[in-house]
């Protein structure tokens, strides 16, 4: 039969272990949950447009979760297709883009959404007259910075 001294050792010992585990997580930089405003996110020009950097850095699941804001001069690419083994996401909040899908060519509205997967070939492009600005969202899986992850078979279409 439990005593009243267990069930206060008990929950002693559990409160100590949270707290060293949250203490550990915000030593070892773990993401915790927050919110970023928009009006707090500094702006920095570059020479496409202009960005605004969120977060880099790993959470509970993740190597590492990366996230910026892009706003896109008319008429411009962010950069030439590439590839990399992280996984990404763009949400088009206003504007018209040209995405490069894994081959494909795309027009993108504003609320459209892009996946790009590991070692897919992609990039974007502002073909409209106004800006476009993007919300991109990069993960790292566990070890997926580490390990060779090769290119899928070409011909696979974007959907």
């Amino acid at each position: 039969m439990l005593k009243r001294r267990d069930l206060i050792t008990a929950a002693i010992a559990t409160s100590l272990t949270l707290a060293c585990v949250s203490m550990a997580e915000q030593a070892s930089g773990i993401l915790d949950s927050t919110v970023w405003q928009w009006a707090d996110m500094k702006v920095r020009k570059t020479e496409v447009g202009e960005r605004r950097d969120i977060v880099q850095q790993p959470t509970r699941t993740l190597d590492e979760l990366e996230m910026h804001i892009t706003t896109l001069n008319p008429h411009l690419a962010s950069h030439a297709p590439h590839t990399h083994p992280n996984e990404e996401m763009v949400i088009l909040k206003e504007g018209t883009l040209k995405a490069h899908v894994n081959g494909k060519e795309v027009v993108v509205n504003a609320g459209g959404i892009l996946f790009f997967a590991s070692m897919q070939p992609h990039a974007v492009q502002n073909i409209g007259d106004v800006p476009a600005t993007y919300f991109v969202i990069n993960w790292s899986s566990p070890g997926a910075k580490t390990k060779k992850i090769p290119a899928p078979p070409s011909g696979q279409s974007a959907q």
